[in-house]
């Protein structure tokens, strides 16, 4: 998909030539950025292809709320990013709250010799999943996509030291969930 199918999805629903222009040059400029941290976000290359197409269509429903400045555009793709990231997390753990009460649980016997790598990656993603949404997506974006602290504050739209104690939370957090016999600190 390019910017050109954006701004034909957009001509559909009544934008001027503006508008369809700039969706379409902002999903050229920023769609791939987007789909990265949505890769890191998201368990699935599916997963993470709905959270940018969403993200663009909000964006495509209000074309008149995007930033008109070029440094501030590519943090509010992110900020409208975890936001329809968060609605997804907040979905899924209802439906495993659902899921918990009402169906029992299936137990899948382990491979008899796995992977090490394998085990550490759904180690952490499954205590990734156990943090709330902008501490998740703190430490996303600064332990894998190696973001600054005042950039992530942009992303997020907080300040710098709150991103600072979502990450020292966040990193506390995952040594108590992976390892729950730890001592706090």
């Amino acid at each position: 998909m390019d910017g050109e199918a954006i701004g034909l999805t957009a001509a559909g629903i009544g934008r001027d030539e503006t508008d369809e222009a700039r969706l379409a040059t902002l999903f050229d400029a920023h769609h791939q950025r987007l789909y990265r941290l949505a890769r890191r976000l998201s368990a699935s290359t599916d997963e993470a292809r709905d959270l940018v197409q969403e993200t663009f269509l909000r964006v495509a429903n209000r074309p008149g709320g995007i930033p008109r400045n070029v440094e501030s555009e590519e943090a509010w793709l992110v900020r409208v990013l975890v936001n329809v990231a968060r609605n997804e997390w907040r979905k899924q753990k209802g439906r495993r709250r659902l899921e918990q009460r009402h169906l029992h649980e299936v137990t899948v016997a382990p491979p008899s010799r796995p992977d090490v790598a394998t085990v550490a990656h759904d180690t952490v993603w499954h205590a990734m999943r156990q943090l709330p949404p902008r501490r998740r997506a703190a430490l996303i974006l600064h332990e894998l996509e190696g973001a600054t602290v005042p950039r992530i504050a942009q992303f997020l739209g907080v300040s710098p030291i709150t991103v600072r104690w979502h990450l020292a939370q966040g990193r506390r957090d995952l040594a108590r969930i992976i390892d729950p016999g730890r001592k706090k600190s």
